[in-house]
């Protein structure tokens, strides 16, 4: 056998070599994903659920020309409803919406890990100093306000990852959606607390994971 013969039998040898180690690693990641797709369609993860409990207004004034400057401090909880599944909350921004337009900036709440059946619980403060805003949402600002109630919707949106066992899974993008009514004058339904008006609202959130 010739020396050209002989380095052709070994090249293919070696790729042989290859196609069989890349087919045995494609096989076990294949066992490895769906290990972890029976782990997790048996334990069935529920995406958590969160709950505006209060709303303490500090100030909320519509002034010229058309900003807004919003104060407030809210309560809001979630609770992880697994019973073999914890969560961890990693990056989440809190802020206040009105009527699609941001009337506040982010406030960063702390990461943490809530176990099985566990309810945690922040207190942000969310500020908006002289934020500007289009003169039809000005104009309809107004309006609520006269009518005596306005829809501030306090959103959440960070990242979770899911635990189980020893195993803690990539990040997933969470949407949390919750309505805040706020009375104004004669229609106000809430209480002093020094200088601010707190209204205890207990609404429960819209969750999207």
């Amino acid at each position: 056998m010739s020396e050209k013969d002989c380095g052709h039998h070994e090249d293919e040898h070696r790729r042989k070599l290859h196609r069989r180690l890349l087919a045995a690693l494609l096989e076990f990641l294949v066992v490895i994903l769906f290990i972890i797709l029976l782990v997790w369609l048996i334990l069935r993860p529920t995406k958590p659920r969160f709950v505006l409990q209060d709303a303490t207004v500090y100030a909320f004034n519509l002034s010229s020309p058309n900003s807004l400057t919003s104060n407030l401090q809210i309560t809001l909880s979630s609770r992880n409803p697994n019973s073999r599944i914890g969560i961890y909350y990693d990056k989440l921004d809190v802020y206040a919406t009105y009527r699609s337009q941001q009337i506040t900036l982010p406030t960063l709440l702390p990461s943490t890990y809530q176990g099985h059946k566990d309810v945690t619980v922040w207190s942000p403060f969310l500020y908006g100093n002289a934020v500007p805003v289009a003169p039809y949402l000005a104009d309809s600002l107004s309006q609520d306000q006269m009518a005596g109630t306005v829809l501030v919707q306090i959103k959440v949106y960070g990242r979770v990852r899911w635990k189980v066992g020893t195993f803690i899974s990539g990040r997933y993008r969470l949407y949390v959606n919750c309505p805040a009514y706020i009375g104004f004058g004669s229609k106000s339904n809430g209480f002093a607390v020094g200088p601010a008006i707190k209204f205890q609202l207990v609404q429960g959130c819209s969750v999207d994971v």
